[in-house]
């Protein structure tokens, strides 16, 4: 039976997120060895990451249930499936927005001031429908469609390089959240599979990972990706194109991945908005699910009323 637990935390707690693998691996050792000493502990009391003010659940004894589900099936049964752009990324710092990985491309000298200002219109436009707490994903769905495709075809128009990609990324602000070498460590050395599943630009997603080291053999990122002619040059874009709620039909879509990743069927699903809470949607054999949220700018507006039960 597939057994789900939802947690909800603030930005300020971003890193012990990162530290979640680690702290599971920790507890699992101490229960252990506190059940051969005849003694009973509670798994959320020993992991400091759960005691943060800025971390919500709506029922933590289901989340307790879940962590044990995690622990008991251990590392070889364990997959993570995550959302990518301020989730993985840093949402800011300093108080000062980071970059997605469209705003990256979107601000770099290879986009001229008129397209600048123009994505920057869209962007004004349509991020506010994005994160309207009254609005279902259903009526935001449209609205989606039409901002990456018009953002998508400015790009487009720009004749963007390939090879200038490593360039813009260095000197972007792009960050990952504090943490995240342990915790890309840790899964790799675990053999843990790690699908990203991101709206952002596939091409500018990897470089950021691969530049910080930790694009390891474990990690699998499902995005938007550039499709370039053969002198290098932006045409447009491959596949069908990945928005913030539709990714439960490119969950769908990835059946053929998930099926490969039968044999884990416990999952830490991580994202910042609800369509991503269908990111696992076609995975198969689920037993424990542990979802949690990054409440960044949308704290108030998605509230704990949007938590499923």
């Amino acid at each position: 039976m597939d057994r789900t637990a939802v947690v909800k935390v603030g930005a300020a707690a971003s890193a012990s997120v990162c530290a979640l693998f680690g702290g599971v691996v920790l507890a699992q050792y101490i229960v252990a060895k506190k059940k051969r000493a005849g003694k009973k502990t509670r798994i959320i009391e020993m992991m400091p990451q759960f005691e943060k003010s800025t971390v919500h659940m709506r029922d933590p004894e289901r989340v307790e249930q879940i962590i044990c589900g995690l622990i008991k099936g251990g590392a070889s049964k364990l997959q993570i499936i995550t959302d990518f752009d301020m989730t993985l990324s840093k949402f800011a710092v300093n108080g000062k927005r980071c970059p997605t990985c469209h705003n990256i491309i979107d601000n770099c000298k290879l986009v001229t001031d008129e397209c600048r200002q123009k994505l920057l219109q869209l962007k004004n436009k349509y991020y506010p429908i994005e994160i309207d707490p009254h609005l279902t994903m259903e009526e935001k769905y449209p609205f989606m469609v039409e901002w990456y495709f018009k953002s998508h075809s400015l790009l487009v128009e720009q004749r963007l390089q390939k090879e200038k990609l490593p360039q813009v990324v260095r000197e972007s602000e792009a960050a990952l959240r504090d943490g995240f070498e342990q915790f890309f460590d840790r899964l790799q050395q675990h053999d843990v599979p790690v699908f990203i599943f991101s709206a952002g630009l596939g091409d500018v997603l990897e470089e950021i990972i691969h530049q910080a080291g930790v694009y390891h053999p474990n990690v699998k990122v499902v995005s938007n990706f550039m499709d370039f002619d053969e002198n290098g040059i932006l045409r447009g874009f491959k596949g069908e194109l990945i928005h913030v709620y539709n990714k439960h039909d490119g969950a769908l879509r990835n059946t053929e991945y998930f099926k490969q990743m039968k044999e884990y069927c416990n999952i830490i699903l991580m994202g910042d908005s609800l369509g991503d809470l269908s990111m696992a949607d076609g995975a198969p054999n689920v037993e424990n699910i542990l979802k949690i949220g990054f409440l960044n700018d949308k704290e108030q507006d998605l509230g704990l009323k949007k938590l499923p039960d």
